[in-house]
């Protein structure tokens, strides 16, 4: 996952989002929503389209080389290839931890996923950027549901809602991959054909 090492508040601010579309919700200094600024400077074209690439790459925590991979994967899938790049995001094993409310943030989520507290399909899975599909359940392993640590998220996260694509199961920490992501479910604003653009240049 890429390193921020600037003040989040400030990043989300740069960029022009909220912090809460990275779960930052629960702490009071980044409660506030940030709009897209009062500078009145001119933007370019190229301008825009690296904003928008920067967002989606900060929001999944994902480096540039591992984030144009994705872009080359879209391009080859049917569809539109902006609306691919998105599911592809969304498909990583971190971000579902995240949406399956086991984690507070991705980046959380990439951290424990790493640390193999989640079975896919019954196995152990250590892979954040591991890709699941369709039919896919992911899991809390036995071990880990006695852990504290869980306890907690579940707390901070109570009441954020959970994605219908995912049919989740709170008594046994599990979720099941329902069907593919649809671009409507989004819940942030992204100019993913200015990314696009960007890159077909």
């Amino acid at each position: 996952m890429a390193v921020y090492r600037e003040p989040i508040s400030k990043k989300c601010k740069s960029l022009g989002i909220s912090a809460g579309v990275l779960g930052y919700t629960h702490k009071k200094e980044t409660r506030r929503k940030f709009g897209a600024g009062s500078s009145r400077r001119k933007v370019s074209e190229y301008g825009l389209q690296l904003k928008e690439k920067q967002k989606l790459k900060f929001i999944y925590g994902v480096l540039e080389k591992q984030f144009y991979r994705y872009y080359e994967l879209a391009v080859k899938e049917e569809g539109v290839t902006g609306e691919n790049l998105i599911a592809l995001l969304e498909s990583r094993l971190d971000n579902v931890v995240f949406r399956m409310n086991m984690a507070v943030t991705r980046r959380e989520a990439r951290q424990l996923v790493g640390h193999g507290h989640f079975n896919v399909n019954g196995k152990r899975v250590d892979i954040p950027s591991y890709r699941v599909k369709p039919g896919d359940v992911i899991s809390l392993r036995e071990k880990s549901k006695k852990s504290p640590k869980f306890a907690q998220i579940a707390d901070l996260v109570h009441g954020r809602p959970a994605p219908q694509w995912l049919e989740i199961n709170k008594e046994a920490s599990s979720a099941t991959v329902a069907r593919k992501f649809q671009r409507e479910e989004l819940d942030f604003e992204i100019q993913e054909h200015l990314v696009i653009e960007l890159y077909s240049k």
